[in-house]
């Protein structure tokens, strides 16, 4: 649409369905008319196979170690109704960082100015959240994403990662990083999970963008290589990821978080843990209000 380009950082626990969540995005951007690249920065790099029919892609690091030199647009492929797709890879197993990737990627797409060439609005990373550290903080560190979304369901290791994610967000606010625009609930089914990630949400002074159910059609997309947007674009599904993008695309006020310290965490599980079996019961609703 030739519009400012955005970047956003999506981070989540690994398993949580970040990619799955990101590649609908993207689609759904691309629906919109957008001009989006997805920028997969997991080792595994298996970020943007729902967007190109369950195909890998060559990596960053790869071809780097392949080549003598290497162009940004080498490692571009294109996917689903036009979007971009890179993965930034790892190293061999078990030598160097993870995170090497990512810096070595985001770096090399700066020097070729390749964002301004090909006239991007979006470029959405998909970065790993259980660890926010060396290459997977540099979208947040650097500030080369503007805004920050975590994915994350109402289990607590998932919100433990994504309140690991804010005191990163928090340490680097005030020396030109990037902020958080919000929370994606994923996976929120029982009413008391939405109650669960809405307190959460609450009590770390940040909102909850959308809540996206566990659905058996996301399953028989991924099944096909596709995304949801893509194999059933007239679902309720569908539907949703469309409303996040929508969303998303609007945008454009982050903020600081307020990150719970690990007691403050663990109380805070302790209670929603004897509430959990009332609210699925009916006893109780509305869950534990914010602030007790």
């Amino acid at each position: 649409m030739g519009g400012k380009l955005k970047q956003i950082a999506i981070y989540g626990k690994g398993g949580i369905g970040k990619s799955t969540t990101t590649s609908n995005l993207s689609a759904a951007l691309s629906m919109m008319g957008f001009k989006v690249m997805q920028f997969g920065c997991d080792p595994k790099s298996d970020s943007t196979n729902t967007l190109r029919a369950g195909q890998y892609i060559p990596t960053v690091l790869d071809t780097i170690r392949e080549r003598t030199t290497v162009k940004a647009l080498d490692v571009i492929h294109e996917g689903f109704n036009g979007i971009y797709c890179v993965e930034s890879g790892g190293p061999a197993p078990g030598v160097g960082c993870a995170g090497r990737g990512i810096i070595t990627a985001v770096e090399l797409f700066k020097q070729q100015k390749v964002f301004e060439e090909l006239g991007l609005d979006f470029v959405i990373y998909d970065v790993l959240g259980d660890v926010v550290c060396g290459g997977f903080a540099m979208p947040i560190r650097e500030g080369i994403a503007e805004h920050v979304f975590t994915v994350s369901s109402s289990d607590f290791m998932s919100i433990y990662a994504s309140n690991n994610l804010f005191k990163g967000i928090k340490k680097y606010s005030n020396s030109g990083g990037a902020l958080l625009g919000g929370v994606i609930a994923n996976s929120v089914n029982a009413g008391y999970s939405k109650d669960i990630i809405d307190d959460f949400a609450s009590r770390t002074k940040t909102r909850v963008m959308e809540y996206i159910p566990r659905s058996i059609t996301v399953t028989q997309s991924e099944l096909k290589g596709k995304t949801t947007i893509e194999a059933a674009p007239d679902s309720v599904q569908a539907k949703i990821y469309l409303r996040l993008a929508e969303k998303i695309a609007a945008h454009d006020i982050s903020e600081t978080p307020s990150p719970l310290e690990i007691h403050e965490l663990q109380e805070w599980a302790a209670e929603w843990s004897d509430q959990v079996l009332a609210l699925e019961s009916g006893v109780v609703s509305g869950g534990i209000k914010a602030g007790i």
